[in-house]
């Protein structure tokens, strides 16, 4: 049965500003989905609603065969900007993740259960970072945090994750490192993952199936086989005419401002 339905699903703001037209795919338990296209082109708005953050206009989303209705505690989300609370270590960061079954007052308070103590040690363990449990975060790399991020939603014990551009800041050994160890966890625990990028060439060493976005449509669905330049220019930059000079910045995943950043441009009245 598909972990994911996404059927006939429009999301339009202001009412004229079609962030989502008429989507529908379905995504299988355990599959590494990349979204791939340009800025604005809705991939934030889709992830935002998987996450239960935006509710669509029109259609039905489901997971596990349940219709979605708000924040659903089994949908684990890695950010771009990775929100740690610098002031504590990453062990204190990833059981954060364990919020929505301890309560906010014991949370606050540390009163967790040992369980969640060692699922908090396991995720770091996860994404590398065990011996720097005890390391503040103020004091980590870019992307020791988006690690940090990633083990927080791990904790959560989520059976779907999301990831908004998790690497779009970072240097492209910190971006490879960050989307291995995203990899790693997506396969060891059988997670469905959905993550948007940007660049394409780390995009295709870690996907197992794209979706390509273009104006709120879903107009590719394949593998790394069938993405090739052609689709890539197609996703990108649409149809072309013949002999048509192409911008080649889709091929280095160099193709302007994150979808993080579209979404603020979106909130008040532009695309997602």
């Amino acid at each position: 049965m598909p972990t994911i339905e996404f059927e006939n699903v429009s999301k339009i703001y202001d009412e004229d500003t079609v962030a989502l037209d008429d989507v529908s795919f379905t995504i299988d338990e355990g599959e590494f989905v990349i979204l791939l296209g340009p800025s604005g082109a809705g991939k934030s708005t889709m992830l935002r609603v998987l996450n239960g953050l935006t509710q669509p206009t029109e259609g039905s989303v489901r997971i596990g065969g349940k219709e979605l209705q708000g924040n659903r505690s089994e949908v684990g989300m890695v950010f771009q900007e990775h929100y740690l609370i610098e002031s504590k270590t990453a062990f204190g960061n990833a059981l954060s993740g364990a919020l929505s079954r301890n309560g906010l007052v014991r949370s606050a308070l540390g009163l967790h259960a040992d369980a969640d103590k060692m699922t908090a040690l396991e995720a770091l363990q996860t994404v590398g970072l065990l011996d720097e449990a005890g390391q503040r975060a103020e004091s980590m790399s870019g992307g020791q945090k988006q690690r940090v991020g990633i083990a927080r939603a791990l904790v959560q014990n989520p059976e779907i994750v999301l990831a908004d551009e998790p690497v779009a800041s970072l240097d492209p050994k910190a971006a490879r490192d960050v989307m291995r160890y995203l990899k790693k966890a997506a396969t060891e625990q059988d997670l469905t993952t959905i993550t948007s990028l940007h660049q394409v060439n780390i995009a295709r060493e870690f996907g197992d199936r794209f979706l390509g976005i273009r104006d709120g449509e879903v107009i590719f669905d394949g593998d790394a086989d069938d993405l090739t330049m052609d689709e890539m220019d197609r996703i990108y930059y649409g149809e072309t005419k013949s002999g048509e000079t192409i911008p080649t910045g889709a091929a280095s995943g160099e193709v302007g401002e994150t979808d993080a950043e579209a979404d603020a441009a979106t909130d008040g009245g532009g695309r997602a």
